[in-house]
């Protein structure tokens, strides 16, 4: 049976959006509650309800009582349909062979094609020269925010001479990532004003909390190829809803391997989006 799980405010609004995932009703599904939410102390420390929404199996209808066959025709009446069945039969060759071929291949006017060429480039991708960094002020800085906050995780750090990784594992990881991974890109923009204080050059930091940047990267991807083809199917532009800078750089990016769409954003933050539109030919 088919199922979604999420991340809410309370249980009420993560089964909600469950639901509307599903698309089905409250009467329809099961509801299982993985993570009770928690208020915290005064905000920190504050916990989403986690739910797990299953579609419930539908009954089997019951099984129609086949009719009885009809009684078979005597000959006689039998010999006096065989005519009738005999020039219905010709009638309908007789029409067949009348029609115009139908022509194959034909495609309908104002469909384009919907064609990807190669591999998007991968956003959340490590550097392959990234060194373990035991010490580091982003280790320290994200490693006393996580005990002021009242949480279990343990951090982890890589750098290279231009960018920092930082590693998120522990048991509290859904409370760091937040709803759509709010919480966690804020902790990203304030360990990234602690590494670049003083800084010549500008360091870019990527807080990641387990692997949740890959997983929500092939969440956009499939989604910007969905829309995409939408828009060429339609021939219409078709606005995403409004979405940080490191998401809208996810969608631009996947569909640059698509030539029947351009992208652009528009708007100011925080409601800025991406718009997809067919290329002109």
């Amino acid at each position: 049976m088919r199922y979604s799980e999420k991340w809410g405010d309370s249980i009420d609004s993560a089964v909600a959006l469950a639901l509307q995932d599903l698309k089905l009703t409250r009467e329809q599904v099961t509801v299982t509650v993985l993570e009770e939410p928690s208020k915290g102390f005064f905000g920190i420390g504050s916990k989403l309800a986690k739910v797990r929404v299953e579609e419930i199996a539908p009954e089997k209808p019951a099984v129609e009582e086949k009719p009885a066959k009809p009684e078979k025709k005597d000959k006689e009446e039998r010999k006096a349909e065989a005519p009738k069945a005999q020039a219905k039969e010709e009638t309908r060759e007789k029409r067949a062979s009348e029609k115009p071929a139908k022509k194959k291949d034909k495609k309908p006017r104002g469909k384009r094609e919907f064609k990807i060429e190669g591999e998007a480039q991968s956003v959340s991708a490590k550097p392959a020269d990234l060194v373990d960094m035991p010490e580091h002020p982003a280790k320290a800085f994200l490693t006393d925010l996580i005990r002021e906050m009242g949480l279990e995780a343990s951090v982890k750090v890589a750098a290279n001479a231009d960018s920092v990784y930082a590693d998120i594992e522990g048991a509290d990881t859904g409370t760091i990532i937040g709803k759509r991974g709010q919480t966690l890109d804020s902790i990203q923009y304030l360990t990234s004003l602690v590494v670049n204080k003083g800084e010549d050059e500008y360091i870019r930091v990527v807080v990641d909390a387990e692997g949740y940047r890959a997983k929500r990267e092939a969440t956009l991807e499939k989604l910007a190829y969905k829309l995409a083809e939408k828009s060429v199917r339609t021939g219409r532009s078709v606005k995403l809803e409004p979405m940080n800078p490191y998401e809208r750089k996810v969608i631009h990016t996947t569909l640059q391997t698509v030539p029947a769409v351009v992208t652009r954003s528009e708007g100011s933050e925080p409601h800025r989006r991406v718009v997809i539109e067919p290329a002109k030919k």
